[in-house]
């Protein structure tokens, strides 16, 4: 359900209202309180004992109690960050002139659609997005006993044209209008569009990938795409990288960001204390209306990005999650442009290219290809890598390709 907004004198708009803003602000402090707590309660530990136990089952199940109250303590200061955040989100409201107004109901009347009120936000990214209250038309709505519908995207397409703006629907927006009075969110359309290509082979010895990935779009115009290479193989391996990319969608659905997502993650499958839980993360959140692209890694493979004949190698050196209580996901920064290619690959290519003339030729055969097909690249990568290891797949591929279009070039075209 959507949120509803409380409108200031300055045009300012909070997307909660005051008493909801209240509540949320005094949970963040109650749980800022808790972090504190866990935080004081660690650092009396470490006082305690000096760093000298007298057993060391003792000792370790000491540093484990406070590696686990430290991990506590940040989901909590995040959580409190997440609640702030809501409260005090706002955005500009501006009221659409009489004029704006008249067309935009004249225009949608004559396509059986009654409109109540229309104004747009403006976000504080930046990015806009209209407001409509409509309806359907009754004669409109039942044609000769029959219930015509009129489909939400279709409003989408009448307002981009009267705007003179690309628009599309909110995510988890109704499919239809209904007969009864509703509010309809619109984004702005962002300036780019994603191709995507996988290729996979799993390890000649298994019937399931250990390697899963999953691409997500989130709702403010951002794509994230998610690569987790599980320990070993098999379905236990499948399980564990399935189990990271899961839980990674999930918390950033709910708010979370995404370096304190991955420290909790990293901190669940430390806890467990298990090899198998061990498992690589590579991330590549994509900003669709800019081109800024932020890569976070965690134990993962390197990932390319393909300018025409240029290659872009970025690497990292860490570990896989699960192996310590704390670690320091690595971010790199870059801003794609129109027919840039991101490649992300899982251990098994460089396994793979190891048996040949290893991984270091690579970025030269990926400039060197002239497709423009996502799944071309992808599957001509694969191609290469099973050449090198003479058909031998020792461990399960992975390759993802993610290609990116203007288009604005698209409609000038």
């Amino acid at each position: 359900m959507r949120k509803q907004a409380e409108i200031r004198d300055d045009n300012r708009i909070t997307i909660i209202p005051e008493y909801g803003r209240q509540r949320l602000l005094n949970y963040a402090e109650s749980f800022r309180d808790l972090a504190d707590l866990f935080e004081e309660e660690e650092e009396n530990d470490k006082a305690a004992d000096g760093g000298q136990a007298e057993d060391r089952r003792d000792y370790l199940w000491q540093r484990k109690l406070q590696e686990n109250q430290g991990l506590l303590a940040e989901h909590l200061k995040e959580m409190a960050h997440i609640m702030a955040e809501v409260a005090k989100e706002t955005c500009l409201y501006h009221p659409m002139s009489e004029r704006k107004y008249r067309q935009m109901a004249k225009l949608l009347r004559e396509s059986g659609i009654q409109l109540k009120n229309f104004f747009e936000l403006e976000h504080e990214d930046g990015h806009s997005e209209l407001s409509l209250t409509m309806k359907t038309a009754s004669e409109k709505y039942i044609r000769m006993g029959e219930k015509e519908h009129i489909s939400v995207e279709d409003v989408a397409d009448f307002i981009s044209v009267a705007m003179n703006t690309r628009l599309r629907t909110a995510k988890n927006a109704p499919l239809y209008l209904t007969p009864e009075w509703s509010t309809y969110y619109f984004l702005e359309e962002p300036a780019y569009h994603l191709l995507t290509g996988v290729a996979k082979a799993v390890k000649e010895t298994e019937h399931i990938s250990g390697d899963n990935y999953s691409f997500y779009e989130a709702e403010d115009g951002r794509m994230v795409t998610i690569l987790s290479d599980g320990m070993g193989s098999g379905e236990k391996a499948c399980s564990g990288s399935e189990r990271v990319i899961e839980l990674m969608e999930r918390l950033l659905e709910a708010g979370f960001r995404k370096e304190a997502a991955i420290q909790m993650i990293n901190g669940a499958l430390a806890a467990a204390g298990q090899e198998e839980n061990m498992s690589t993360l590579d991330l590549c959140d994509m900003n669709l209306y800019t081109g800024e692209c932020e890569f976070i890694k965690v134990g993962a493979a390197c990932t390319y990005i393909k300018r025409g004949r240029l290659v872009d190698r970025l690497s990292t050196q860490n570990f896989p999650l699960g192996v310590f209580g704390q670690l320091e996901p690595e971010i790199l920064y870059r801003t794609l442009q129109n027919g840039d290619y991101v490649i992300m690959l899982s251990d098994g290519v460089m396994d793979a290219l190891s048996q040949g003339i290893g991984e270091e030729v690579l970025p030269e055969v990926i400039g060197k290809m002239e497709f423009s097909n996502p799944n071309e690249i992808a599957n001509q990568i694969l191609t290469y890598c099973l050449k090198q290891s003479k058909g031998r797949i020792r461990d399960d591929i992975t390759v993802l390709v993610v290609g990116i279009w203007d288009q604005t070039d698209d409609c000038n075209s």
